[in-house]
C-alpha cells in the first residue's frame, strides 16, 4: 500500500524564497548574468584567509566545536564593536551569541518571541525570509506598506496595524530590498510604539555599514537605553567582509532574551562553525580598509546603476537607494505580475532579477535588482535588460 506523505503544516505554508530560486532556475538555462541574489563580487580579504590558514595549521581546536554561544574572544570583540558603533553595552558572556549567519539569528529570535497565532509586523517591501520565518514559527506576518515615494517607514501605518495579537516588529535598516535608510526620528517613533505596546523590535542591521553619500549609519534601536528589554539586534559578517559562504553572524539582546534564544541555537546548530568564527574574529579585529574599499566600489556601482536606470525610463523607474546595494525597480512596460516578468527576463534576456511580490504585497509591479556584481557584469546585465525593454 502506498503511504501518504504527511508534511507538517509549518513546512507546507513556507516556500523557498525567490532570491534563491531564481539563480537555481538560471543554472538550468545557462549563460545568465545576475542582478539577483545579494552576493557582492568581492573575494574574502587576504588577511582573513591568512588568519584562518594559520589557525587551521597551529590550533587543533579550530576543527572542533566552540562553546555553544561562540568563541569568547569573538563575543568580546562583538561586544566592543556594539559599544563603539552603537552605544549598546552588551555583556559578551550573557548577551551575545555567534550564529550560523544572520538567518539563524533571526530564526532564534522569532522562535523565542512568537507563539502560534501571534502577529509580527513587517514593513513592505521587506526581506522575503522574514515572513517565511514568521510562518515557520506559526505566527502571522502582517505586511505594512512603506511610503512608496521614498520607501520610508510609515510609523502611523504600523500603529494602525497593532492588535492584541501583535508580538513583534521586524525592521531591516538599511533596507533589503529597497535600499532605504529609515530616518532617525521614525526609528525613535517606532521604539516609542514598541514600548507603549510592549512589542519586541527585531532589528536586522546586516547592512549598517553600507550608507551612501558619506552619511552616518542609521540609528540602532539598541542605542536607546529604554529599549533594553524590547530589542533584539541581528547582524552578519557576510556582506561587510565578503564572508557569505562562511555562514557566520550574531545576535545581541538582554540576558533574559538571550538565555531563551540559546535554547533554540542549541537545538538547531549547537554552535557556528569554529573555522568561520576565526574568520569573523580576524575580520572584526583586523584592518578595516578592505571594508572601505568595498564600500567605495559599491558606491561606483550604484552610480552606474542609477545612470542605466535613467536610460531605462519610463519602462523602469526606481527610488535611488541610500544604503545596501539593492534597487526596487518599478516596471510599466508590461501589465504582467512580477513573477512572470522576472521569469520572462530570465528566459528571454538571460538576466536574473527577483520578483518584487516575493518581498510582500507592496513589492508587486517591481523587480529587485542587486548591484553587487562587478561593473563589467552590471553593464552586460543592463545592456540585455535595455534590449528586452525595447522589445516590449
Amino acid at each position: 500500500m502506498t503511504q501518504t506523505r504527511r508534511v507538517a503544516r509549518r513546512v507546507q505554508q513556507i516556500r523557498i524564497s525567490a532570491t534563491k530560486l531564481m539563480p537555481m532556475l538560471a543554472a538550468r538555462i545557462g549563460g545568465c548574468v545576475s542582478l539577483g541574489q545579494g552576493v557582492p563580487s568581492f573575494s574574502t580579504p587576504p588577511h582573513i584567509v591568512d588568519a584562518v590558514c594559520r589557525v587551521l595549521r597551529d590550533d587543533p581546536s579550530a576543527g572542533k566545536y566552540s562553546l555553544q554561544p561562540g568563541m569568547p574572544a569573538l563575543r568580546q570583540a562583538i561586544a566592543e564593536h556594539l559599544t563603539a558603533a552603537k552605544g549598546f553595552a552588551a555583556d559578551p558572556d550573557s548577551e551575545v551569541a555567534v550564529t550560523v549567519g544572520a538567518m539563524e539569528a533571526l530564526l532564534m529570535a522569532l522562535l523565542t518571541v512568537v507563539d502560534r497565532g501571534d502577529e509580527v509586523i513587517i514593513p513592505s517591501p521587506g526581506y522575503a525570509s522574514h515572513a517565511e520565518q514568521v510562518l515557520m514559527a506559526e505566527g502571522v506576518p502582517v505586511h505594512v506598506p512603506l511610503r512608496p515615494a521614498d520607501w520610508g517607514l510609515d510609523v502611523e501605518a504600523v500603529r494602525a496595524a497593532v492588535t492584541e495579537r501583535t508580538r513583534a516588529v521586524i525592521v531591516c535598516n538599511p533596507g533589503n530590498p529597497t535600499g532605504t535608510v529609515y530616518a532617525d526620528e521614525d526609528v525613535r517613533a517606532l521604539c516609542r510604539l514598541a514600548l507603549e505596546h510592549n512589542l519586541v523590535l527585531i532589528s536586522d542591521e546586516t547592512y549598517d555599514y553600507m550608507v551612501f553619500g558619506g552619511h552616518a549609519a542609521p540609528l540602532s534601536p539598541a542605542s536607546l537605553p529604554e529599549m533594553r528589554e524590547n530589542v533584539i539586534v541581528i547582524n552578519s559578517f557576510s556582506k561587510k567582509y565578503a564572508l557569505t559562504g562562511w555562514r557566520v553572524g550574531y545576535a545581541a539582546a538582554s540576558a533574559g532574551w538571550m538565555g531563551e534564544m540559546l535554547k533554540v541555537h542549541d537545538a538547531t546548530a549547537i554552535c557556528a562553525p569554529t573555522v568561520s568564527q576565526h574568520a569573523a574574529l580576524a575580520a572584526l579585529t583586523g584592518p578595516q580598509d578592505c571594508v572601505e574599499q568595498m564600500c567605495a566600489a559599491l558606491e561606483k556601482r550604484r552610480s552606474l546603476t542609477m545612470d542605466r536606470m535613467a536610460a531605462l525610463a519610463p519602462a523602469f523607474t526606481c527610488v535611488p537607494p541610500r544604503g545596501a546595494f539593492y534597487v526596487m525597480a518599478r516596471y510599466s512596460c508590461t501589465p504582467e505580475p512580477s513573477p512572470e516578468v522576472a521569469r520572462r527576463i530570465l528566459e528571454e534576456a538571460r538576466v536574473i532579477t527577483v520578483p518584487g511580490a516575493s518581498f510582500g504585497p507592496a513589492g508587486e509591479n517591481h523587480l529587485r535588482l542587486s548591484f553587487g556584481a562587478d561593473e563589467a557584469e552590471l553593464t552586460e546585465c543592463f545592456d540585455r535588460l535595455q534590449r528586452w525593454a525595447e522589445r516590449q
